[in-house]
């Protein structure tokens, strides 16, 4: 799940430095999220749910 999240704040952050260079913190702060979500997911390892 963490890892779901994570692509689509990465895929959202990645959409908006090209596209929409207008919220650049607000862009910045979402690989922020995505990346600790990432780091998240592997420390948590995989769920048996």
């Amino acid at each position: 799940m963490f890892l779901a999240i994570a692509a689509v704040l990465f895929l959202a952050w990645l959409l908006g430095i090209t596209a929409f260079h207008i919220a650049g913190g607000l862009i910045h702060l979402l690989l922020v999220i995505a990346l600790i979500s990432i780091v998240i997911h592997f420390l948590r390892g995989r769920s048996t749910v």
